[in-house]
């Protein structure tokens, strides 16, 4: 407690003030020798140390959000059907969404879905009945992102309203759209000569922008840890400035050109720092760009990768963390995925909880009132200075790997320098979820078998007819000829064009969500009990009193459970101060289990688990022990017991062995 808060509270000062060092010994007497760092110090996925505790420090003047006050709860329009996604915009902007997203269909974020408008009369269609000038609206990022500008800008123009009223983010970002669909229609000089051109047209309409998008949400997909995120995002901005710069654009011109996307995840420490570290690190490339620096306009949406399809009530949670942190990080805008979105394009109802998450943290929370709420916590600012650092250090990394007329992130794209240090972070992350160390709840702790079936739109993912949006480019022809055009009624295939011949081509960055391992476990248990009209089953083979396998039982049916296989639960067998062996056959027998898994203590294991092995053995079972052998395995192996279950395991290479034991 720093000495302001002491006057504060003058009764304090009757109390000593403890130091450090005190602290520290309090903490080793309850450690009792074990290993402090182990115990108590964490590191984030980017290596970064998290102390248990940490000092108050003095808050630092930051940057903050673009504008004061609330930052835009924004909602996507993503229903391939212009009617049906007006009619879902509507719902949201009357329910208190102040800010629209134009998913069009060929975006990743529309997932398959997304809203088809080739032409003005099909985007005026779902926009029926929305005043542009009253909201702030976004595209996007997709293939073919110059058309879906130029077309936003011809309805704005057709309706009369004057450009200048409305606020609009044209999202484009040829640079993401690499990374995700693996291809650019021509080559980077002349990828920046067109964007110069369009981002003119757009100006001279009226138009303030932002055009240019950086957009994080391709490199988190694909595993990347928070500074490896943003050092993607600062790498692609710089690739943005220097390509406008090299078009003729004023420097400060092209800076103010841009806006990010940045995930909020459930981390809710790193959230917040990275957002904050976002802020200070474009404020650092402004003034190495020679610029006074201006706050950066970031938006947020909460994080696909985190999704889960089983028991997706746990997303509501999810979403909550993510919008919390997002909010007190300093986002300008904010979009919740809904909760079931990894199911399906999402309802009503879906859409209605996810906004209503904003507005609760809004309204009743306040969050907005205070600028910079974590300004001045030790822990905080901690991580976020450190994680400046190492996204400045990742920024520098794909800096050097510019090539040619290539700049740093797009070479480094084209040599797979990217897909590869994403790829051994996966791993990584693979592994610690496949062990649980970082377990998904709901999912691989605590999973649900009879849970209910959440209701999504009955839609099928968009076919696109002809070519491919990531096949085509806007035809060179004059952008603001264009805009006439598309307003006069113009199609979307009039105005694009075979892609080049020397356009670059990638491997793209694959977009996956943490859940996947788990969730195709209990899909496969879902086909076998379908198939067999009843679910897989193991079965708990508990040895002496409840108190002895509670704990152990509860491992194992959670680690079962997670693989989609029943465990029907029981009292236990208790007879003579231990176990009624004949019980526990008759009990196995009846079960129609082909896996049976011991449970008990340790003391229990020494006693019985020879014997209830061989006895279960004996009637076909293939035997397992919750927990570590120890000096018992040997005569565990020998009396047939094949595998032991335990915390840090695979539980992914363990489940997969049982569900084929139980569907043999």
């Amino acid at each position: 407690m720093n000495s302001a808060s002491i006057s504060d509270l003058p009764f304090m000062e009757a109390f000593p003030r403890p130091d450090q060092a005190q602290w520290r010994a309090a903490v080793d007497k309850v450690l009792k020798g074990a290993d402090f760092e182990k115990r108590l110090v964490a590191r984030t996925a980017d290596g970064i140390r998290i102390e248990p505790l940490y000092a108050a420090v003095s808050p630092q003047a930051r940057p903050s959000r673009s504008q004061a006050g609330r930052w835009h709860v924004s909602t996507r329009v993503d229903h391939p059907s212009p009617a049906e996604a007006r009619d879902l915009a509507l719902a949201d902007l009357e329910g208190g969404a102040d800010s629209l997203v134009l998913s069009f269909a060929g975006a990743r974020a529309a997932r398959g879905y997304g809203l088809v408008a080739d032409d003005v009369a099909a985007l005026d269609a779902a926009l029926d009945g929305v005043m542009l000038d009253l909201i702030s609206l976004r595209i996007d990022p997709a293939a073919g992102g110059r058309i879906n500008a130029l077309l936003l800008a011809a309805l704005v123009e057709r309706r009369g309203i004057d450009p200048a009223t409305t606020t609009i983010d044209f999202g484009l970002d040829p640079v993401g759209i690499l990374a995700s669909r693996g291809a650019f229609a021509a080559s980077w000089p002349e990828i920046g000569r067109r964007l110069v051109e369009t981002i003119a047209a757009l100006k001279a309409r009226g138009f303030a922008g932002p055009f240019l998008t950086a957009d994080a949400r391709p490199y988190h997909e694909a595993g990347a840890t928070e500074a490896q995120e943003l050092g993607a995002a600062m790498a692609t901005a710089v690739a943005y400035l220097r390509a406008l710069e090299a078009g003729g654009m004023p420097l400060d011109q092209a800076r103010d050109a841009m806006s990010f996307i940045l995930v909020a995840d459930t981390d809710e420490f790193m959230t917040i720092a990275k957002f904050r570290a976002a802020r200070l690190l474009w404020q650092r490339v402004q003034q190495a760009c020679g610029l006074e620096p201006k706050p950066m306009v970031l938006n947020a949406e909460t994080a696909w990768r985190s999704l889960t399809r089983r028991d997706p009530w746990v997303n509501l949670l999810r979403a909550t963390v993510a919008t919390f942190s997002a909010g007190i990080g300093g986002a300008d805008s904010l979009t919740v995925l809904p909760f079931t979105a990894a199911l399906g394009l999402p309802d009503g109802f879906a859409r209605r909880v996810a906004r209503n998450t904003q507005l609760v943290l809004l309204e009743e929370a306040n969050l907005w009132r205070v600028a910079d709420p974590a300004a001045g916590a030790g822990g905080f600012e901690a991580l976020t200075q450190a994680l400046c650092e190492q996204a400045w250090t990742k920024l520098q990394d794909l800096e050097r790997e510019a090539s040619g007329d290539q700049p740093g992130i797009v070479a480094a794209l084209a040599n797979g320098h990217v897909q590869q240090g994403l790829a051994r972070q996966r791993d990584v992350r693979a592994k610690a979820i496949a062990t649980r160390r970082e377990p998904i709840t709901g999912t691989s702790e605590f999973p649900n078998l009879a849970e209910a079936p959440v209701r999504v739109l009955e839609i099928a993912p968009v076919k696109r007819t002809g070519s491919s949006p990531s096949s085509t480019r806007a035809a060179d022809q004059n952008q603001a000829a264009l805009i006439d055009k598309l307003a006069e009624g113009a199609t979307r295939a009039d105005a694009t064009t075979a892609p080049e011949q020397d356009g670059l081509k990638v491997a793209p960055l694959p977009s996956a969500r943490l859940a996947e391992a788990f969730e195709a476990l209990r899909d496969k248990a879902d086909m076998l009990t379908q198939e067999r009209g009843t679910r897989p089953t193991v079965f708990l083979a508990t040895l002496g009193p409840v108190s002895d396998f509670t704990a152990r039982a509860g491992f194992a049916r959670n680690l079962f459970e997670a693989g989609g296989l029943s465990t029907p639960g029981h009292d236990g067998f208790p007879g003579n101060g231990g176990t009624d062996m004949a019980a526990l056959v008759a009990a196995y027998q009846a079960s129609g289990a082909r896996l049976a898994c011991l449970c008990g203590s340790d003391p229990g294991y020494a006693a019985e688990a020879v014997a209830a092995s061989e006895a279960l053995r004996a009637q076909g079972a293939t035997v397992w022990l919750a927990g570590k052998p120890g000096e018992l395995e040997h005569a565990l192996n020998q009396a047939g017991v094949a595998a032991f279950i335990f915390a840090g395991a695979d539980v992914v290479a363990t489940l997969e062995q049982a569900q084929a034991i139980a569907a043999a």
